[in-house]
């Protein structure tokens, strides 16, 4: 396995963390794309390289994009409503999904800027007069920026800033337990609860390792997961029933965010029709306390509504959120916890 990488000599290139040699090859440990690699070629996520038998992280520093974001555009509703956060990506992902919104960066390989984590932390800290309250690593897939983003963290703890990631979770327990401890909040994308739709439409196996990683973080960090609705593909009742269940098997307080699809990249089915949408958010709110509608606007779809006392503690229109939690984070009525860090 391996695709053919570009002739740059990266020898220099930091080397990459989780791998083994294996023959000829190189075995990458990081995701379970299980990827080994020949010499000079790189993995499916095309930035980790075996250069003369060392795996190496090519796309270490390389920043493709940059921004203050809004934090509910990760996105986090439960994290510092209202707040904004410095947004950092990468090129490349271990996906290759047929629907991808970001695949000018994650296919692609776009020019780069190069950012050392000194300077993104100086940059993150220099925007706490615009209400940054740390850095998001965003955009592509930061799992494949693992070295970047774990040496980026480390100092952004020290400075006492918030980690986010924005990911699609498939990462092996080793690397995620290595980096959970930096980590103050993270959105996992599970697209589907069918693995036949990773394999058919995303590149892999199985999507059970994204899964596992919300399993693994709830509890250790802030956690919510995003489940973008397919045209035909993952919006039936049937799958989105079973994507409450297991929610709800970790947690009825478990965010969840169910986002229209749009025609991107190679997908040209049609967008997700509202209705399905709106069905698909009623089945939710079934059994799940905190269910989110994006990337289509209705009417209180963004609201965090306390479970218990129907008072709307965060009104949210777009990305602006105004919100009336208590000092606690709880709903400002009847002070229930409602899973928000403030």
């Amino acid at each position: 396995m391996g695709t053919k990488a570009a002739s740059d000599d990266n020898s220099r290139a930091p080397e990459a963390a989780f791998w083994e040699s294996d023959g000829e090859r190189v075995h990458c440990l990081l995701c379970p794309q299980d990827c080994r690699i020949a010499d000079g070629r790189v993995g499916i996520c095309r930035v980790r390289k075996n250069v003369g038998g060392t795996l190496r992280t090519i796309n270490y520093a390389q920043v493709t994009s940059a921004g203050m974001d809004p934090i509910e555009k990760k996105p986090l509703y439960h994290l510092h409503p209202g707040s904004s956060i410095l947004s950092l990506g990468t090129w490349g992902c271990n996906l290759g999904c047929m629907f991808c919104q970001n695949y000018g960066i994650s296919q692609g390989q776009p020019a780069t800027q190069t950012l050392s984590p000194e300077q993104a932390v100086k940059a993150a800290l220099d925007a706490r007069s615009r209400g940054n309250i740390g850095i998001a690593y965003t955009y592509s897939e930061p799992i494949v920026w693992y070295e970047y983003v774990r040496d980026t963290a480390k100092l952004a703890h020290e400075a006492g800033l918030k980690n986010v990631l924005v990911t699609n979770g498939l990462i092996r327990e080793g690397p995620l337990e290595e980096l959970l401890p930096l980590v103050d909040a993270m959105n996992v994308d599970i697209k589907a609860m069918d693995d036949g739709f990773y394999r058919k439409l995303c590149g892999i196996r199985s999507g059970e390792q994204a899964r596992r990683t919300v399993e693994a973080a709830w509890g250790r960090c802030s956690v919510e997961i995003t489940n973008l609705l397919v045209t035909d593909e993952n919006d039936s009742e049937e799958q989105v029933r079973r994507l409450v269940d297991w929610a709800v098997s970790i947690s009825e307080d478990l965010p969840l965010h169910l986002s229209a699809y749009r025609p991107m990249y190679k997908m040209t089915a049609p967008p997700t029709p509202m209705d399905r949408l709106q069905r698909a958010a009623e089945i939710a709110r079934e059994r799940l306390n905190f269910v989110y509608v994006g990337n289509a606007w209705v009417q209180g779809g963004g609201d965090t509504v306390c479970p218990d006392c129907g008072k709307v503690a965060v009104e949210r229109d777009g990305f602006d959120a105004r919100s009336r939690l208590n000092a606690e984070g709880g709903c400002p009525e009847c002070g229930r916890d409602l899973n928000v860090t403030v």
